[in-house]
């Protein structure tokens, strides 16, 4: 169950703000703020910070200066994204949950919102996909490693390593359920325990992490 008990949106612009209204139909609690100065930037709070890209000030790959300022304390996903403004990538390493485009689907925007508000990414798949490559193409590389991160990745049973290279690949929980015959409930189960295995709190996390220890992390074993 998520743990999110708010959506916020930074909605600088004078036209309605109708993904809140989208997240509303469904139950989701909203707030938009029209301006920075009114954001209440409570850490100890549980609420999911979505920011509109247009109006906003970026940096030279196009994210808003604000999600970059949010993303260490907070869950933060971009909304109103021009196609090819912005470095998908460089977004997802920075911790960014996932990119809603102005010209997508509304109800591909909402499943995006319920996707990222239970902890999973939201982004291209092919770009999930290269990334996880890249991690692939890089396992015979160095060997160091400290006996804290032996224990660690000892820990991991073969159906987490499994699910992990799912996850990195950018498979969702039913996805997943469906490849491995079994529930989704069981899926979770084993989410939370690989991250709290790999000490992540969230998918973006989790990458990190099997993008750190890439060169002895066996996915494939």
């Amino acid at each position: 169950m998520s743990t999110i008990n708010e959506l916020v949106f930074l909605h600088q612009m004078a036209a309605p703000c109708h993904l809140a209204l989208l997240a509303e139909s469904i139950g989701l609690k909203t707030r938009i703020v029209k301006n920075t100065a009114e954001l209440d930037l409570d850490k100890s709070s549980r609420s999911f910070y979505l920011i509109t890209q247009k109006g906003a000030a970026l940096d030279n790959k196009g994210i808003p200066l604000l999600a970059s300022r949010l993303v260490s304390h907070f869950p933060v996903a971009l909304y109103q994204v021009e196609r090819d403004s912005l470095d998908q990538e460089s977004a997802m390493l920075l911790g960014i949950r996932g990119i809603l485009f102005a010209d997508q689907r509304m109800d591909l925007m909402l499943t995006g919102l319920r996707k990222m508000v239970a902890e999973e990414l939201w982004y291209d798949r092919t770009l999930l996909s290269k990334m996880f490559r890249r991690v692939v193409q890089k396992l015979d590389g160095n060997n160091e490693i400290s006996s804290n991160t032996v224990a660690m990745l000892q820990m991991l049973t073969s159906r987490e390593r499994t699910i992990i290279q799912f996850v990195s690949s950018g498979a969702r929980n039913k996805e997943i359920a469906h490849r491995l015959c079994i529930s989704e409930h069981t899926v979770k189960a084993h989410i939370s325990s690989i991250f709290r295995k790999t000490q992540s709190r969230n998918r973006v996390e989790l990458l990190r992490w099997a993008q750190t220890y890439q060169t002895h992390f066996e996915l494939c074993s």
